[in-house]
């Protein structure tokens, strides 16, 4: 039985697969797509231990230190955003954001995303209705913000 329209919300958080705004083949496959990155993500950074320094931590995969230290003189723009998202799945919210604020939230948006991928591929919901749905231009401008600031804070903490 359906709910008359006054008692439906307006803007449900999410729809049936069938009305979402692309075909439902292409919603499952980003769907997939976000959650098997959001999966491969905890993956990689479970095993790894946050450096303590606050940078640093991707060496533990493997990969070499950061060279712009060493040829600018300063930390370069995604210094500690490894670190902040190892703080992050290791449950550290608090530690992520300090070490630094924009791997942590990229970190924290992106886990979201793939948790609620996940939820629309159980439920049969459409995933990319919600993605259409937010205000991109807003989140980017905030994003290339949080971006510039999380640099300029990362040198403060560690020129200081």
């Amino acid at each position: 039985m359906t709910q008359p329209a006054a008692q439906q919300p307006k803007n449900p958080w999410t729809i049936p697969l069938a009305a979402g705004p692309a075909a439902p083949w292409l919603d499952r496959l980003v769907a997939v797509l976000f959650a098997a990155a959001a999966t491969v993500a905890l993956i990689v950074l479970l095993p790894l231990s946050p450096d303590g320094r606050g940078y640093d931590t991707h060496t533990q995969l493997g990969l070499e230190p950061c060279g712009w230290p060493a040829v600018h003189g300063i930390p370069c723009p995604t210094c500690g955003c490894t670190t902040a998202a190892c703080h992050l799945v290791h449950g550290s919210v608090i530690s992520a954001f300090v070490t630094q604020p924009f791997g942590a939230a990229l970190a924290l948006v992106g886990l979201l995303l793939g948790v609620h991928a996940l939820y629309c591929l159980v439920r049969g919901r459409s995933f990319l209705d919600l993605l259409v749905r937010v205000p991109a231009a807003k989140i980017l401008i905030v994003a290339v913000a949080l971006f510039f600031a999380a640099w300029g804070y990362k040198y403060l903490v560690l020129a200081g």
